[in-house]
């Protein structure tokens, strides 16, 4: 629960607002029904238990999109119809859900919806004592959406920043192994529900300690460069490649098989031994293990197997390809 909250900001803005409206709004919708303002105490409730399924929804699901523009709806709307009901006391409910809807859904549909109750208010004017009120109600309340608007974008562009920054590895510029755990268990969800086809292919670079021994290690991090525009070059836009650690890279290739696979390998294993080479003009060479991911394995037994085949691609001299399935094969 607190890593989700902790990792999913607008499921932890939802859940805040769940535990607010629990706290705020029941004691006013239990006074307003012991006032005798049957009406009031209804819209309260009405609009305190549209919260508490929305929050629920969010967490049972992981749609925050939807949740989030159904509680905007509900915040706005809810505003709205008390400011209508009590007339200028109400009035104050609505600057919650002015600021809080920027955070709860996209900054343009928060604008929409913020000006969409701002405009039904000034056309019943119920809830407006004089011209006078309204004009300044209606213009605090711009002012704060307007404030609050340019503070959501800086805030989503300032999360997108940081939320590149966790997934990519700064070297190489690939994506790193947090958003590697990610892309698999995604793709083996994939298996599971339409059986699309995913190939694993774990790539080590041979020798690479010799090389940062013997020409330091800013010349190891010139190859790794190299090395990724070279697999960069030789896969598909949907094929997704990973850096490990040191020098082990993954690459994710959804829609292949086993005859397609040993071609595209073929010829990256040949692209690397002409396009790689030390400072002293050696060939820098690649191992790879190779896994097609099979039907009912989860993410850990794949990469498992993938990692087998590289070891088994080492222990034969390296600068070759095994695929664990004909792997597992010799030795049944």
């Amino acid at each position: 629960m607190y890593y989700r909250l902790r990792h999913n900001f607008r499921l932890s803005i939802i859940t805040l607002l769940g535990a607010s409206a629990v706290l705020g709004i029941t004691p006013f919708a239990v006074y307003r029904f012991w006032q005798g303002n049957v009406s009031a105490g209804i819209a309260d409730s009405g609009i305190l238990l549209s919260i508490c399924v929305a929050v629920v929804y969010a967490w049972r699901s992981g749609d925050t999109d939807r949740a989030g523009f159904v509680l905007a709806l509900v915040a706005g709307g809810g505003g709205v119809t008390v400011a209508t009901l009590l007339g200028e006391v109400g009035l104050f409910w609505l600057f919650p859900s002015l600021i809080t809807n920027f955070f709860l859904t996209s900054a343009l549909v928060a604008v929409l919806v913020n000006l969409g109750a701002l405009a039904f208010l000034m056309v019943q004017g119920v809830a407006f004592s004089s011209q006078e009120q309204m004009w300044s109600f209606v213009t605090t309340a711009v002012v704060v959406s307007c404030c609050a608007y340019v503070f959501a974008l800086r805030n989503d562009s300032q999360r997108e920043r940081l939320e590149h920054l966790a997934t990519m590895d700064p070297l190489t510029g690939v994506h790193n192994r947090r958003s590697m755990d990610q892309e698999l268990a995604a793709a083996v969800l994939a298996k599971q529900r339409n059986g699309a086809s995913y190939a694993l292919v774990v790539l080590d670079l041979d020798h690479f300690k010799r090389i940062n021994d013997d020409f330091g290690h800013s010349v190891g991090d010139q190859i790794l460069i190299a090395f990724v525009d070279v697999l960069i070059t030789h896969i598909r836009k949907s094929d997704q490649l990973f850096r490990f650690g040191g020098e082990e890279f993954v690459l994710l290739m959804p829609g292949v098989d086993h005859n397609g696979l040993e071609v595209v390998m073929a010829n990256l294993q040949r692209s690397l031994r002409r396009s790689l080479k030390s400072p002293a003009g050696c060939p820098v060479t690649a191992s790879l293990g190779i896994a097609l991911l099979q039907e009912g394995e989860d993410a850990d037994h794949w990469m498992a197997r993938a990692d087998e085949a590289l070891y088994q691609a080492k222990s034969n001299g390296r600068d070759c390809i095994i695929y664990a399935d004909a792997l597992a094969e010799a030795v049944g």
